[in-house]
């Protein structure tokens, strides 16, 4: 059974820095195009950033542009979101999966809070 494991939260001050991880359990995602997203409390699941399979392209949304770089160890079957410049509207549960995502591999995601 394929697994996606994020790591990597936790409680961060207003302007500090986190780095996540997204480790898969095999090698089939490192053919696909990977996405870490976010759910804030009372909100809907987004997509904060993507990366293709072979790192050659990168996306972001608006709201995390210029703060978060995405990138991939398609050797240690990881990927990862550094984020810098936290906000306190980052706070929310982040996940990684496919992008498009695949309903099966939804982990549980790992917290990020932002708070002083």
């Amino acid at each position: 059974q394929v697994q996606l494991v994020e790591s990597g939260g936790g409680l961060v001050q207003p302007g500090g820095s986190l780095r996540l991880s997204c480790a898969a359990s095999r090698n089939i995602f490192n053919l696909y195009t990977m996405g870490w997203y976010r759910q804030a409390p009372g909100k809907q699941r987004e997509l904060v950033a993507t990366i293709t399979s072979g790192s050659s392209g990168t996306n972001y949304a608006d709201s995390v542009k210029g703060r978060f770089t995405i990138s991939r160890d398609n050797a240690k079957n990881t990927v990862y979101l550094q984020m810098n410049s936290l906000k306190p509207e980052d706070t929310a549960v982040y996940y990684c999966n496919s992008h498009p995502s695949l309903p099966l591999y939804w982990g549980q995601g790992t917290q990020v809070t932002v708070s002083s």
